[in-house]
């Protein structure tokens, strides 16, 4: 093969501007200790935010649904779980079997 006409080097992108990296701020250590130093207080008290009744009743049960859950878990068997896993499996339709077409 000849490659005497191929374009060599990089590539070279529209715009041209290559790769430009921002600069890191540099903070001046002695306006960090008069802001900590200064004993202003903050600008907003913090509010916590309470949860309703029908939200507390909500995680109560999510709590009680999870608890049942490792429960039930817990009471199989290794040899169920494989048995159960294999039943699901044979349930399903197997998507990359070719389809019967036409009579018989």
């Amino acid at each position: 093969m000849d490659y005497d006409n191929v374009a060599g080097g990089t590539l070279k992108f529209k715009g041209g501007g290559g790769i430009s990296k921002k600069k890191k701020k540099k903070t001046d250590a002695s306006k960090v200790k008069a802001a900590l130093d200064s004993d202003s207080p903050p600008a907003k008290p913090v509010k916590l935010l309470e949860k309703t009744v029908a939200e507390l009743k909500f995680e109560e049960v999510q709590k009680k649904r999870q608890e049942e859950k490792v429960l039930k878990q817990a009471m199989k068997s290794h040899k169920e779980k494989v048995a159960e896993l294999n039943r699901k499996l044979e349930e399903m339709t197997e998507h990359y079997d070719i389809p019967k077409v036409g009579p018989g």
